[in-house]
C-alpha cells in the first residue's frame, strides 16, 4: 500500500492521468478495475475516474508493491550538458534559446542530451525541481522546434503554469514569429501562403499540394520580405497554422526553398557556401492573452526577441 499527498503541481489533474504519471508501471486496464474496486481510493473513500485532485487530497493506494518505481538518486538528466541560453525567467516559466542541432526531446538515437534535459538539469542545481520529492510533474517544454531550426522555446517550471501556457498556445494566444533566409526573389513582398499539408511518416517529410487531398491538412503561412540580395530573401514568417516542417516545405513548393535545408532545398550547394544547418529561427514570442491567465497574468501584452540570429548578422552584414 502507497499513500500520495496531492502538491500544487499534482493538483488539478483527474484521478486516473496522475495515477497514469505516478505510477507509470501499472496497466490501465487495472488501475479502472482498481479504482472500481476501492483498492484506489481518494479522501479514504471511493473515486470516480474524472474526479479532480485538488491540494491536500490523500490518494491511497492498495496494490502490490511491484507496480512501484523506487526513485532513484540517478537521474536521467545527469549526463546532460550544462550549456544552456536563457531568454528570459521567472517564478513559472523559462524562455530558453536552442541552438541549432540540438533536441528538445529525445529521439530513438539522441537521449542523453536534449534541450528538456539541460533545463532540469538547470532548475535541480538551482533547487527548484526535486524528481523525488514530486509525484507526477516534471518542468516541460510548452512548443518545440525542429533539431536544426534555432530560436525561442517555452518552458514551464510548474503543473499551473504548463496548463496556462498549453491552453494559451491552443487558442493562439502566444504568437511567434519566425526569421528565414530563403532562395530568390519572392513576388509580391508580402502575403499569406494558403494550401494542404500530407505529412508521410516513413519519409519523416511532408508535401503540400494546392487542393485538399485525404489526410492531408489546411495550412496558412504569412511572409514579409525584410532584405534581399544575391538572389536570397530575408523574411519574417507569421505562422499562421503550426504543421510539421510547415514553413521549410511551404517556402520549397512555391520555389523558395530556406537556405541550408537538407530536406527540402539545395544542401549540396548550400554547404559549399559554408550553410551546414537551415536558416530559420522561432526568434519573437508574443503573450497576447484575450482571456484571463491566472498566475501568467503578469505576462500579457510582453514580448521577446533574440537580437543576434546567425544568419540575418552574416546576411546583413554583408550589404
Amino acid at each position: 500500500m502507497r499513500s500520495f499527498i496531492i502538491s500544487e503541481n499534482d493538483s488539478g489533474q483527474r484521478l486516473d492521468k496522475f495515477i497514469t504519471k505516478a505510477v507509470p508501471d501499472l496497466p490501465q486496464a487495472l488501475m479502472y478495475k482498481y479504482i472500481r474496486l476501492k483498492r484506489i481510493k481518494v479522501n479514504g473513500g471511493r473515486s470516480q475516474i474524472s474526479f479532480r485532485l485538488s491540494v491536500g487530497d490523500k490518494v491511497d493506494m492498495y496494490i502490490n508493491d511491484e507496480f512501484f518505481t523506487e526513485k532513484s538518486k540517478k537521474h536521467e538528466f545527469d549526463s546532460a550538458s550544462r550549456n544552456i541560453d536563457i531568454v528570459y525567467e521567472d517564478q513559472n516559466i523559462v524562455l530558453l534559446n536552442k541552438r541549432e542541432g540540438l533536441l528538445v526531446h529525445a529521439d530513438g538515437k539522441e537521449f542523453r542530451d536534449t534541450l528538456i534535459l539541460r533545463l532540469q538539469r538547470y532548475l535541480f542545481e538551482k533547487g527548484e525541481y526535486d524528481p523525488e520529492t514530486e509525484n507526477s510533474f516534471a518542468p516541460a517544454l510548452v512548443n518545440r522546434i525542429d533539431r536544426n531550426t534555432c530560436g525561442i522555446v517555452i518552458a514551464a517550471k510548474n503543473a499551473e503554469a504548463l496548463r496556462i501556457l498549453n491552453s494559451k498556445l491552443k487558442d493562439r494566444e502566444i504568437t511567434k514569429k519566425y526569421m528565414c533566409l530563403v532562395h530568390g526573389v519572392l513576388r509580391p513582398k508580402s502575403g499569406i501562403l494558403t494550401g494542404y499539408l500530407e505529412k508521410n511518416e516513413d519519409q519523416n517529410r511532408v508535401y503540400i499540394h494546392e487542393t485538399s487531398r485525404e489526410g492531408s491538412r489546411s495550412i496558412r503561412t504569412g511572409y514579409t520580405v525584410i532584405s534581399e540580395k544575391d538572389k536570397m530573401s530575408l523574411l519574417e514568417i507569421d505562422l499562421l497554422t503550426g504543421r510539421t516542417h510547415q514553413i521549410r516545405a511551404h517556402m520549397a513548393s512555391i520555389g523558395h526553398p530556406l537556405v541550408g535545408d537538407g530536406k527540402y532545398g539545395k544542401n549540396a550547394s548550400d554547404k559549399k557556401q559554408g550553410f551546414v544547418h537551415q536558416a530559420l529561427c522561432s526568434y519573437k514570442v508574443s503573450f497576447d492573452f484575450r482571456t484571463p491567465s491566472g498566475i501568467l497574468e503578469y505576462l500579457n501584452g510582453k514580448s521577446f526577441e533574440l537580437d543576434n540570429i546567425w544568419f540575418v548578422k552574416d546576411f546583413l552584414s554583408t550589404r
